[in-house]
């Protein structure tokens, strides 16, 4: 590997282009196309994973200033989601595209709502989104740039990016819990049941 950036940025953008995908899945209302756009998140976090893993391991058995030691020192930070993604999104993405193949026989059938809540769950998109983000430093750490030289710089860099991370968790969760209700049997019979008889 001649440069850190050739090794950092392929991961980047392959996490950056799940979190996009991740995002999009409970817009889906057709049981096949969540089933197809899960099994493209499932090969995206697990090339995502499988590099970042190389890349962090070439770090750990290169010794001084190399390239590899870079783009590992680079990652450092998105270790913990990626570790997160590794534990939980990558089960919780093979069940909803099992889940969704229970349904998709037919192309238009809907995909049901507890289907779609599954697809909101804040472990599934959150964990990749966060990777994704944290790349972003790394790339530009890797390209020689320390943006966070100048003083006074790194205190509101931190606070912004937290902040950012927790509007997104919200997010999920607020849309999770919406459709979880409307999942829910009670919320689905009374969307059923026929209004009062006016005579």
């Amino acid at each position: 590997m001649e440069s850190p950036l050739a090794a950092v940025l392929p991961i980047a953008v392959l996490w950056l282009a799940a979190g996009v995908v991740a995002d999009g899945l409970p817009r889906l209302d057709r049981a096949r196309a969540l089933r197809r756009r899960a099994g493209h998140l499932l090969i995206l976090t697990l090339v995502g994973l499988t590099l970042t893993a190389a890349v962090l391991a070439a770090g750990l058995f290169t010794a001084g200033n190399t390239p590899a030691d870079r783009a590992a020192t680079a990652l450092n930070l998105a270790g913990l989601p990626t570790l997160v993604v590794a534990v939980c999104t990558v089960r919780r993405v093979r069940r909803l595209r099992a889940g969704a193949g229970a349904f998709a026989a037919a192309p238009e059938t809907p995909a049901p709502h507890g289907l779609r809540a599954a697809a909101a769950h804040p472990l599934i998109g959150l964990p990749v989104q966060v990777t994704g983000v944290l790349t972003v430093p790394a790339v530009v750490a890797a390209s020689g740039t320390d943006l966070l030289a100048a003083p006074g710089v790194t205190g509101p860099a931190i606070t912004v990016g937290a902040l950012g991370i927790l509007a997104v968790g919200v997010r999920h969760a607020l849309r999770h819990s919406r459709l979880a209700e409307r999942a829910r049997p009670d919320a689905q019979r009374s969307a059923r049941a026929p209004g009062p008889l006016h005579v």
